[in-house]
Order: C-alpha cells, then sequence, then structure tokens
C-alpha cells in the first residue's frame, strides 16, 4: 500500500503483515490519500486529513478480484488446413470405390506444399483400384494385341501390366508432385459446378492446359504438359522397339490433354453426382 500527502512531501510504501494489518508512523500533518493494491485485485483508495498528534485507524478495507476479459483466438496454419482438406480428399471415391483423389470441390483450397503432393501421388498409385484397373488395361492391350513385342501369354500380359502401371507411376509422380512442387503448381481439378453449362464447359476444358498455381493464380499447366512428355520419353526406356521414338511421346503426350479435358468434363457435370463423401462446402450441382 502506498501513502501519498497531497503536498510535496515524498510517498511512503509498506505492505500488510500476515493478519492483514498495518501502520504509518511519523506522518506528517495535512491532507493525505492511501491507496491499497494487490496483484489480481481491484485497487482501493481512501483519503483524509491527519491533525497534529493525531492517529488514524482505517476502516477495514477489502480488495475484489480483477474481472479480466480474454480472447483466445485459435487459427491453422495454411498447411495445416491443406492437410484436413486432403484427408477429406482422400475419402471421395465414385460409386464408393474408384479414387477421386485429384479433384478438390473447395473453391479456395488451400494450396498443397511438397509433402502433401508426394502424398496424392502415392495415395493415387497404391490404391488398390489402381492396380485393378492397370490389370484391365494391360488385359485389353493383350486382347488386341497392342505392343505386339510383348507377346503373348502370362508373360506378355506382364510385360503388359508393368508397362501400364509404370506409365501410371512416372506421369502421377512427375506431373502430380515432382513438376508441380519445382514450378508451384496445384496438380488438382477445381470443381466449378456453377455458371452456365457453356461456361463450365470451357472452362474444364481449359484445365487440360491450365492449371492454378500456388499463389492462388491461375497459369499454363506448364506441370501437366511437360509431365506427359517426360512421361512418354520414360516409357521408351520399357516399350517394345517397334513402339518407341519422339512421334509416339508426342502423340501420347497429344491424347493425354485431350483425356484430361474428356476427365475433366466428367469431373463437371458427372463424377460429382456418383461420388461418396464430397464436402459439403462443395457448390451444388445443377
Amino acid at each position: 500500500m502506498k501513502l501519498a500527502g497531497r503536498d510535496e512531501s515524498p510517498s511512503r510504501e509498506t505492505q500488510t503483515g500476515e493478519d492483514g494489518q498495518y501502520s504509518f508512523a511519523s506522518i506528517v500533518p495535512g491532507p493525505f490519500e492511501l491507496s491499497i493494491s494487490a496483484e489480481g485485485f481491484v485497487s482501493k483508495t481512501s483519503s483524509g486529513t491527519l491533525g497534529s498528534g493525531e492517529n488514524i485507524v482505517i476502516p477495514k478495507m477489502t480488495l475484489v478480484l480483477t474481472t479480466e476479459v480474454t480472447e483466445v483466438r485459435v487459427e491453422l496454419s495454411t498447411i495445416e488446413i491443406a492437410q484436413e482438406q486432403i484427408k477429406e480428399q482422400e475419402k471421395q471415391r465414385v460409386l464408393g470405390f474408384i479414387p477421386n483423389f485429384y479433384v478438390t470441390y473447395v473453391p479456395n483450397a488451400a494450396p498443397l506444399n511438397t509433402r502433401q503432393k508426394f502424398e496424392l501421388a502415392w495415395k493415387s498409385t497404391l490404391d488398390p483400384v489402381t492396380f485393378a484397373i492397370t490389370g484391365a488395361v494391360a488385359g485389353i492391350q493383350q486382347a488386341n494385341n497392342q505392343f505386339s513385342g510383348y507377346g503373348q501369354g502370362a508373360q506378355g500380359y506382364a510385360k503388359r501390366y508393368g508397362a501400364s502401371y509404370a506409365d501410371v507411376v512416372t506421369n502421377t509422380f512427375i506431373a502430380g508432385a515432382i513438376l508441380p512442387s519445382l514450378l508451384k503448381q496445384d496438380p488438382r481439378y477445381f470443381y466449378k459446378g456453377t455458371g452456365s453449362v457453356r461456361s463450365r464447359v470451357f472452362y474444364a476444358i481449359a484445365n487440360s492446359v491450365i492449371c492454378k498455381g500456388d499463389n492462388g493464380h491461375w497459369q499454363a499447366n506448364y506441370s501437366g504438359i511437360l509431365g506427359g512428355l517426360a512421361a512418354g520419353g520414360i516409357s521408351n526406356l520399357y516399350y517394345p522397339a517397334n513402339d518407341r521414338g519422339a512421334g509416339l511421346t508426342f502423340e501420347n503426350a497429344a491424347i493425354g490433354i485431350g483425356a484430361s479435358a474428356a476427365a475433366n468434363l466428367l469431373q463437371e457435370f458427372v463424377i460429382r453426382k456418383l461420388s461418396t463423401h464430397v464436402p459439403n462446402s462443395a457448390p451444388a450441382t445443377p
């Protein structure tokens, strides 16, 4: 507590004892002001006038607890938001079983970091349905005797299966993880879901050659285009000699762009209706 005179005499301070009692001695007569304070309590003051030779007993004073309003705001980082969003994406499956990981139904989804882009690639390439679809593709190729250099029988099927799965892995990782990480681009399709049919058709087709950057701006899809060319070039290492060449690489890249446009159209108008675990924040499909 603090005792101050109303003249220019210096103030004095003391602390109460264990019983809450306190006293000041040899006080100069005159007006005074007594301030009592304690951490966590509301301060109180008492004033009066001390006469010459007079003792003053201050009435008992009780301090009350202070009322503090503390506002705590907990916000997730961009990386944490993106992680929560891709956890939801990894639950998306067409007809309940076909993976639909590379589409986001959140219009302003948080950008993915490098680890998250590779996580999506791993989840996609290691999904059991991916292995099953690859097996079906290899079976069709064998039935049509595509890549005849592989031959027929179990050995021919195994080679076609390995080549088809290698195509999936190289294209997914190069176009969906490696280049997007280096070029700061998002490998996902951002579902539009609103506007006229015409605008959505153009949007879906355009997204075969453009993509959203990690900065949120639309830009040329260098990751997808260069990734398709790189994957096609790598395929020359394992396809039969008579099926190799730069022409085939560029042809496959062009086919890949067309296939991407077709897939985007399906995403925009069909797949959302057939997908499970679509986020509630997704735009409604007309």
